[in-house]
């Protein structure tokens, strides 16, 4: 089914512009643990679950056919992720014995005081100043996976704003490069194994062959399990360099959309995509999460409060499914069995999610969290009517995350909306629907009433907001 890689028990890849080999190193290592075990302690662990931003570092990536700086959490980079990948630490920047103008800027605004968070601020800062395509100032939305305690965030902002074009310097030379490519490899460590293939055909029969292997994409939840659980993986599996999971198609009749791209490169891709994609994606973990997640992996881990699955249920979406007996097709309010547990079968994988055509017109996303950026959501809800020309509504979608076992549809809701007007009577046989419907959990972040409460206010919400949308 496919040419395997030979195993070897070493990789390489570039470290602030010189070449290193790891050897025989655990495959569960961080890049953060291995970065700091070769002194380059400015990155440093705050949370071990990438929300904080103190471990940041830059990855050199393609982006639209150039080369881009991405900012990720190095906590969450199991280290044979980045062979023969490129990546530049806080180290790297200042030269000479000159700060480099991200650090300056921050030294200057009064942006540090502990320093413990610092370092990851500036290569946030560092990568968005250097974005392809900027213009103005920074984008201060760039350091939203970046938290500090003590400074506060006016000097941090102020810093970011005041930062303009790069120089002609090395990094933005850097640039005129390819990034280097994802390819495949196949590593042997003292505790288990890591495996890139770079065919769907020769990652297929990974799976048959080693019934235990578990699937890594951007690790974004993996790693947290290793790192915060102590979850060992005899055998890794990545599908980063699979080009059949990175497609993108955006035809007459539906959005065909890679499992394997992570939610900023769709964001790029996407351009068309509607209003409501552009809201779930800034309410989306951070951006330090987004340059890593992959849509394929935040659908397969079945969380409950996963924030893909109520806008994909809202728009129908469907996912393929590749395994050894080919490709299969299942619709996604079929796809969540229960919890954490999905129509996935042994050996197989997610390839793209099909979202079909044409696109509700009618379609709000909310989040209801402790945070308003950067948080597990609480409620997350998605709604997208269709009307006919009488002004009734002809097709419905009332879909939650973090009220059941499972994201899911209130089809009982959507009942009572079909064949009706928008109006305040069909909001309330709506609402009770969910109530008669619902039984959500009581938990640290909400209490069953609460979350009830807000699947109800939330649909009230969207009313309201179409009705001014109307006016």
């Amino acid at each position: 089914m496919g040419h395997q890689s030979p195993a070897t028990h070493s990789f390489s890849f570039q470290l602030n512009g010189e070449p290193v080999e790891v050897r025989e190193a655990p495959v569960q290592t961080t890049l953060l643990e291995y970065l700091r075990a070769r002194g380059l302690t400015g990155s440093k662990e705050g949370c071990a679950e990438g929300e904080c931003g103190a471990c940041t570092v830059v990855m050199v990536k393609e982006h639209g056919g150039q080369s881009a700086y991405r900012a990720v959490n190095s906590c969450l980079l199991l280290l044979p992720s980045v062979a023969g990948q490129e990546i530049y630490t806080i180290e790297a920047l200042g030269a000479g014995g000159k700060l480099h103008e991200a650090q300056r800027a921050m030294a200057s605004a009064g942006g540090s005081q502990c320093g413990y968070c610092t370092p990851g601020f500036v290569m946030s800062l560092f990568a968005e100043q250097y974005r392809p395509g900027r213009t103005g100032p920074c984008d201060v939305q760039a350091l939203g996976g970046n938290l500090c305690r003590c400074t506060g965030y006016r000097p941090i902002r102020e810093a970011a704003l005041s930062l303009g074009a790069p120089s002609d310097d090395r990094f933005q030379r850097r640039l005129s490069q390819p990034a280097p490519p994802v390819a495949a490899m196949s590593y042997a460590a003292p505790n288990g194994a890591f495996s890139r293939p770079d065919t769907l055909a020769e990652c297929l029969s990974l799976l048959a062959e080693h019934a235990g292997a578990r699937l890594i994409a951007g690790a974004t939840d993996l790693a947290v399990e290793s790192n915060l659980h102590g979850r060992k993986f005899a055998h890794l599996v990545s599908v980063e360099a699979l080009s059949e999971l990175r497609i993108f198609k955006d035809g007459p009749d539906a959005v065909e959309i890679g499992a394997g791209l992570t939610l900023s490169e769709i964001a790029h891709r996407w351009d068309s995509a509607p209003e409501a994609f552009a809201e779930w994606l800034l309410l989306f973990a951070s951006p330090l999460i987004r340059n890593r997640a992959t849509l394929g992996g935040n659908l397969a881990t079945a969380s409950p409060i996963g924030d893909s699955a109520p806008l994909l249920l809202a728009l129908d979406a469907e996912v393929q499914i590749a395994g050894p007996q080919g490709i299969r097709t299942v619709p996604l309010d079929a796809f969540f069995t229960g919890y954490r547990r999905t129509a996935l079968q042994a050996g197989e994988l997610l390839v793209s999610v099909r979202i079909p055509k044409p696109l509700p017109l009618a379609l709000r996303f909310y989040k209801a969290s402790k945070r308003r950026l950067d948080d597990i959501s609480t409620v997350a809800a998605c709604f997208a009517l269709r009307f006919d020309r009488a002004g009734r509504v002809t097709a419905a979608r009332v879909a939650y995350g973090g009220v059941a076992a499972v994201p899911l549809r209130v089809k009982q809701a959507e009942d009572e909306l079909i064949g009706h007007a928008w109006n305040h009577a069909a909001l309330r046989r709506a609402q009770r629907a969910i109530e008669r419907t619902l039984q959500p959990m009581s938990d640290h972040r909400g209490s069953a009433a609460y979350r009830l409460a807000l699947t109800q206010s939330l649909l009230e919400k969207f009313r309201h907001e179409l009705e001014a949308a109307a006016a």
